[in-house]
């Protein structure tokens, strides 16, 4: 059983406190912790002073069961995050000469020059267990102190996720609920409605009594949506789950894309893959990032021939013969110049299916009938044709990235047929 508990996040960097940077570890933490059904009680931001450090450790400690920390783990001088934390707990430090020999080795690795400074991050306080980083050459680590847990992360973004789901999380689990599970949960990644409506269509359904708590997790364009089942016996709790995930798919089955790890590329990669299809695009307005998403799927080279960016009229031109009266006539941002591009890049690659985008992301170049954000995207593949118009609200670069979600669904609707 999970036993109900509070968590509190120290996160350490002048960078921070003065406003140069904003913090992503904490809301992506935070996250997780709401995931497996665990209640962040404060979020407290830091200077480097070692003071500052101690001060916010002791008010998190007093409230939480466990303190999460992140930053100041580096070589230099203003990385002071071990020393002040030992400082406050009244222990020691104490060098690991494995983890010194393995961050040498990753230097060596890396080909960068060793100093001796960086021998610092193989230090750690007297009782603290080291935590490997799998991407980067500062490790974590955690120690208990008076029953409750403190886990230290370096303050790099990229390293926290990938350190904290593989390496601190797991500790957590095991800590406070004697094994290496959180209750069985379920996420539900949904596209093309927003937030508020898919808790008006949920309305009805009453979750509680299924054992199942919901929590609605926006991460534009997506909304996803976390069930977390709470019976203590894990077979009953995951059955409850089970149910609850079934009422969701009845009320809002067009609108799911993926579960879990799933993203919307990986499902259209799974389609193509499925139905043996060929893919081609042409992109104008979103610069590249839907075939960005396309390939950094595994395995990408077995469906996906090329994608172009064809931002100039010229380019369109002369690459996916779209001719200068349809451009005269109708411009770049139509229907028309949309079909023309997805059905010229499919013809030139010899693929299956074309996919095109193009559209006003601004912040100028709209007009009364274009308004900035209008974008027309089209299919084209043996069913024919499929062109939408969007009118899309957001600044240059929202606009790009949910013109690229929605290029990607309606790729996936047109492999279904829905």
């Amino acid at each position: 059983m999970v036993r109900a508990m509070k968590i509190g996040i120290l996160v350490v960097g002048d960078e921070l406190t003065r406003g140069m940077i904003a913090d992503a570890n904490a809301s992506f933490m935070a996250r997780a912790f709401q995931e497996e059904g665990w209640e962040v009680s404060f979020v407290v931001l830091s200077g480097d002073g070692g003071e500052d450090i101690a001060t916010a450790l002791h008010f998190l400690l007093l409230r939480s069961r466990a303190v999460v920390v992140t930053g100041g783990l580096g070589p230099t001088a203003d990385d002071r995050t071990t020393e002040s934390l030992a400082r406050a707990l009244g222990r020691g430090c104490y060098l690991d000469k494995e983890v010194l020999r393995w961050i040498r080795e990753r230097f060596a690795f890396m080909g960068f020059p060793w100093t001796e400074n960086n021998a610092k991050q193989a230090v750690f306080p007297e009782g603290a267990e080291p935590v490997e980083n799998p991407v980067g050459t500062a490790w974590g680590y955690v120690l208990e102190e008076a029953g409750k847990i403190v886990a230290v992360l370096p303050g790099v973004p990229s390293e926290v996720k990938r350190l904290f789901p593989e390496g601190i999380l797991p500790r957590l689990r095991r800590w406070f609920s004697g094994t290496g599970e959180g209750p069985p949960r379920r996420t539900v990644k949904m596209f093309g409605l927003s937030e508020s409506r898919i808790d008006e269509t949920l309305s009805g359904v009453d979750f509680s009594s299924l054992g199942v708590s919901l929590g609605f997790y926006p991460r534009f364009p997506e909304n996803h949506l976390v069930l977390t089942a709470r019976h203590t016996e894990r077979a009953v709790a995951e059955e409850h789950l089970a149910r609850a995930v079934e009422r969701v798919r009845e009320c809002l089955g067009k609108y799911i894309f993926a579960y879990d790890e799933e993203t919307l590329e990986g499902m259209v990669a799974a389609l193509l893959t499925e139905r043996k299809k060929t893919l081609a695009v042409a992109e104008s307005c979103t610069g590249g990032l839907v075939a960005d998403r396309l390939t950094d799927v595994p395995g990408s080279s077995a469906w996906f021939e090329r994608g172009l960016v064809v931002y100039s009229n010229a380019s369109k031109e002369e690459l996916l013969r779209v001719p200068p009266s349809v451009l005269r006539e109708y411009g770049a941002v139509s229907g028309e110049t949309a079909r023309i591009m997805a059905e010229g890049v499919r013809s030139l690659a010899g693929t299956d299916l074309g996919l095109s985008t193009t559209g006003i992301a601004g912040p100028a170049g709209g007009t009364d009938l274009k308004p900035v954000g209008t974008v027309f995207i089209a299919v084209a593949g043996d069913k024919g044709t499929v062109c939408r118009e969007f009118r899309f609200r957001w600044g240059r670069r929202r606009v790009k990235e949910i013109s690229a979600q929605w290029a990607l669904e309606m790729m996936r609707r047109y492999l279904t047929g829905g």
